[in-house]
């Protein structure tokens, strides 16, 4: 893992896959959006409205997914120092909460339309809510230090401590009695939905996967780029600095 925490490495490598997963993702979220506008029936119950499950649902599997990439990643850079970790975490937070508050709109949207709410104290819902919210609280910790070392440190515990809410995500539809439908695809006893919707739906997710990893290399190499010329405007004052010094010896 060490080999790969190289930043020249990364840039060398990201410039390669990049263009890849940018073309893959644009292509699988084309596809994925004429399977679930043309393609796929609407539901025998929720009609014309099930369509919002393709943009909600992998926006929902992401938010959790990233933010358990955000815990990791902090973890390594607690652990071993690892010099891309940090970035990486503070790279993919901002994401994650896109991918959040993503889930929450189109959710409200879909429970107006099926539950006759925009929002229900619901545990599903207050757990996605809190995910919300640690997720802005970490970019918040992260920024709000002088020292980026010291945030990034604080950061990194917030993440941790937040874990504990991805397995509340999944299971409280199993755990308490809420208006949010149970698992329909990531089940012991294999998906419940049709074929004709689920294709459409990994399709989606897929897409938004490869999405996310596009958008996490261009900010991760952004970051590194400002770190590289942070460093050679830091050695320039440095030198001039240095220039600086004789003359005033001699003038003294």
């Amino acid at each position: 893992m060490h080999r790969f925490a190289n930043p020249a490495r990364f840039m060398r490598l990201s410039a390669a896959i990049l263009p890849w997963t940018a073309a893959l993702s644009v292509v699988l979220l084309g596809l994925g959006i004429y399977l679930a506008l043309f393609v796929a029936p609407p539901d025998y119950q929720q009609g014309e409205a099930v369509r919002i499950m393709y943009v909600h649902v992998p926006a929902a599997w992401l938010a959790s997914f990233v933010y358990a990439l955000v815990a990791l990643t902090s973890a390594i850079a607690l652990i071993w120092r690892h010099p891309l970790a940090d970035i990486a975490a503070q790279s993919a937070a901002p994401l994650g909460a896109g991918f959040t508050l993503l889930c929450l709109v189109t959710g409200s949207l879909w429970g107006a339309r099926m539950w006759g709410t925009w929002w229900v104290w619901d545990a599903r819902l207050t757990s996605v809510l809190v995910l919300f919210f640690l997720y802005l609280g970490y970019i918040a910790l992260v920024n709000a230090f002088d020292e980026p070392g010291r945030g990034a440190r604080a950061g990194a515990i917030l993440a941790l401590v937040g874990v504990v809410n991805l397995p509340i995500i999944k299971f409280s539809v199993d755990w308490w009695n809420t208006l949010h439908q149970p698992a329909s695809v990531f089940r012991l006893g294999g998906p419940t939905i049709a074929a004709a919707m689920l294709w459409p739906l990994l399709i989606m997710a897929l897409g938004y996967t490869l999405l996310f990893a596009t958008l996490l290399m261009v900010r991760m190499r952004t970051a590194l780029l400002a770190a590289k010329l942070r460093a050679l405007r830091l050695a320039e004052v440095e030198r001039e600095a240095a220039s600086l010094m004789p003359q005033q010896t001699a003038l003294s």
